[in-house]
């Protein structure tokens, strides 16, 4: 593990016990009329708050709730939290109505040995967006050491997330462990063969993505809006699908340079079309190189394909998805990714692949298939996986890496 964790500040400077640590959590839940609807970004957090209140530390949760823009905006405290923190947790937890400053201080040194406190949203203040040297340092004041346990914002250069880790003492928490762990697994080390399933809607989205993929892959898939470009570029006709034709060349490029670097690139050999985007919409399956009507849209990828996909995963030992295949919100568009994520789920649970996913459609696609829970890992990180993927440093990561 190329950075520091929670073992090595259980053995640094006399242990945790009666030290108090500065947990940066994501804490940026859904809320409906002030109340919690969906506690999962609560439950990530609580092992390492749990760890740190058996090893007789104090905590102190720091995080951000939506986009006040330095400005205090009542409705956006993050007092709603603590009421479902502290059922969670199945112990007290404090309330600062400050970040920084007296009250927080004095709230803190006010703990007992395993409490927690949860301090206003620090996003209040124009200095932790601003990564300002002064905001960071106030932060610093409270604490002994610094734990982020937040990948989800780890690509943001914040105080909270990145200044803080260059004053105190920093570590990885819990869930960035596994987090960072599973990347490894998925990109950083991978077990070899290595397949890469990337969809979605626009070409344009994810360049970087596929350009530092191509280097790192063994086999490719496009799929979702985005494979119309790529076929496209190849003389198909599209018809009235979704499709970025100005990045024609961008795509002939990329499959260029991928055949260069050894990646075998999968695009879709059949596809699902309709005129109306719909449940239940009449459609018909082609094969991807017949012409199609010019009111007719692709809208998922065909049964040879996913047949073709399932049969590159069963030759793969690593898979790393993004993005659907097709419009799964809408059945019956959701019918290769469904089938693509349960096959894959299968091969993770009898252990033939390390299966990892990750980003907000993907997630929520996997969901649908019933098969979240099966995946060797489902980040939920957004727009910090992604940037991870396209190979970006992420400054939140970056800053607890071992000297």
């Amino acid at each position: 593990m190329t950075f520091r964790t929670l073992d090595d500040a259980a053995k640094a400077n006399g242990g945790l016990a009666g030290k108090t640590a500065l947990v940066r959590v994501d804490f940026n839940v859904p809320m409906e009329g002030g109340k919690v609807t969906d506690d999962t970004r609560l439950r990530v957090a609580l092992p390492t708050i749990q760890r740190l209140r058996d090893a007789g530390a104090r905590v102190a949760l720091l995080a951000h709730f939506d986009r006040p823009k330095g400005k205090v905006v009542p409705a956006m405290s993050l007092q709603p939290v603590v009421d479902d923190l502290e059922r969670l947790l199945g112990a007290p937890v404090r309330f600062a109505s400050d970040c920084v400053g007296e009250e927080a201080k004095a709230m803190i040194a006010d703990l007992d040995i395993g409490g927690v406190v949860l301090l206003e949203n620090v996003r209040f203040h124009a200095g932790e967006e601003a990564n300002a040297p002064d905001f960071a340092a106030q932060l610093a004041e409270l604490g002994d050491l610094y734990v982020n346990d937040a990948f989800s914002a780890a690509h943001r250069a914040h105080a909270s997330t990145e200044g803080l880790a260059r004053l105190l003492p920093a570590y990885a928490g819990e869930s960035m462990r596994r987090e960072l762990d599973a990347l490894d697994a998925a990109l950083g080390n991978p077990q070899k063969p290595v397949l890469g399933i990337v969809g979605g809607s626009k070409v344009s989205s994810k360049l970087d993505l596929l350009q530092n993929l191509v280097g790192k892959l063994d086999r490719l898939a496009i799929g979702g809006g985005m494979a119309n470009t790529f076929l496209h570029a190849q003389g198909v006709d599209v018809g009235g699908s979704l499709c970025e034709k100005d990045l024609a060349d961008t795509a002939r490029a990329i499959l260029a340079e991928a055949e260069a670097k050894g990646c075998e690139i999968l695009l879709p050999i059949d596809v699902v079309i309709a005129t109306d985007v719909k449940p239940g919409a009449e459609t018909r399956t082609v094969l991807a190189r017949e012409p199609i009507g010019d009111d007719e849209k692709i809208l998922d990828a065909g049964p040879l394909t996913v047949e073709k996909l399932i049969k590159a995963m069963a030759l793969s030992r690593t898979l790393i998805w993004n993005g659907p295949l097709g419009v799964f919100e809408v059945p019956p568009f959701d019918a290769a990714t469904v089938k693509a994520a349960r096959a894959a789920a299968q091969l993770a649970k009898a252990g033939a692949l390390v299966a990892v996913a990750g980003g907000g459609d993907t997630v929520a696609a996997l969901h649908h298939a019933g098969v979240a829970d099966d995946m060797t890992f489902v980040s939920t990180a957004g727009g910090a996986f992604l940037e991870w993927m396209e190979g970006k440093p992420l400054p939140g990561v970056e800053a607890l890496r071992r000297a």
